[in-house]
């Protein structure tokens, strides 16, 4: 299970990583070319989509994180194992919110096949499956957070970034 884990984060990881240097260099090529008076169109489109792309990655990331909005100040003070319910809890509803949407989410990646980018000419559904990508990556860390806690590998506390 753990070697499972460190994998998607790995995959996720490198994902959000590289959406990231693309969204930079992107932004490098946009800044250079204003300063020589010629900036590419296709810069400014390049950098959505890439910001997309580092979202849809990095969304499980920061849900394994605690990251993403966590209000437990109430839950955490609560007696007993109650907390751990709440965790559990919180983590089935964000799994079966993003598994319920997942096939939806399609539908709206198919979609972007009869369309392409105005700049960049890249087919719609390449960027809208950002959508579906996301989804998919929360419902699999909220999964994989169910099963560690269900099995006591863990406690359904967010990783720390200096815990991995």
């Amino acid at each position: 299970m753990a070697r499972i884990i460190e994998g998607l984060t790995m995959v996720a990881r490198i994902g959000a990583g590289l959406a990231f240097a693309i969204l930079m260099a992107a932004v490098l090529v946009q800044v250079v070319g204003r300063l020589t008076g010629s900036s590419p169109v296709w810069t400014e489109e390049l950098t959505r989509y890439a910001l997309l792309y580092m979202i849809a990655f990095g969304a499980g990331l920061a849900l394994r994180t605690g990251d993403l909005v966590n209000v437990d100040v109430f839950s955490e003070a609560l007696p007993g194992r109650l907390p751990w319910i709440l965790r559990l809890f919180s983590a089935a509803a964000t799994a079966g919110l993003a598994l319920f949407l997942l096939p939806h989410a399609w539908k709206y990646v198919a979609i972007g096949k009869m369309q392409t980018a105005p700049a960049l000419g890249v087919r719609m559904d390449v960027v809208h499956a950002t959508v579906w990508l996301m989804l998919a990556g929360l419902a699999v860390f909220a999964i994989v957070r169910i099963l560690g806690m269900l099995t006591g590998v863990e406690n359904g506390l967010p990783d720390s970034p200096g815990d991995e």
